[in-house]
């Protein structure tokens, strides 16, 4: 399954916003540096789906608020 995720680093406040069943906006708390926003996001996605975090695999945007993730689902 693919997820399409906007992210937004160094927020006041963690939110998760579900925009569709593929789609989510999610604020984080955690800057930018070092992978922790992208590790934050990725751990958020894996409790959204009720997998583990090694189920769960950014695809594309590294480096952009705009990121692909793939959900392997058992």
């Amino acid at each position: 399954m693919y997820i399409r995720v906007h992210a937004v680093p160094g927020a006041k406040k963690e939110r998760v916003t579900k925009e569709s069943d593929t789609v989510f906006y999610i604020a984080v708390k955690e800057p930018a540096e070092q992978n922790l926003a992208n590790r934050r996001v990725c751990e958020i996605l894996a409790r959204e789906f009720g997998v583990s975090t090694a189920q769960v695999r950014m695809l594309t945007g590294h480096h952009s608020r705009s990121k692909m993730y793939s959900i392997e689902k058992e």
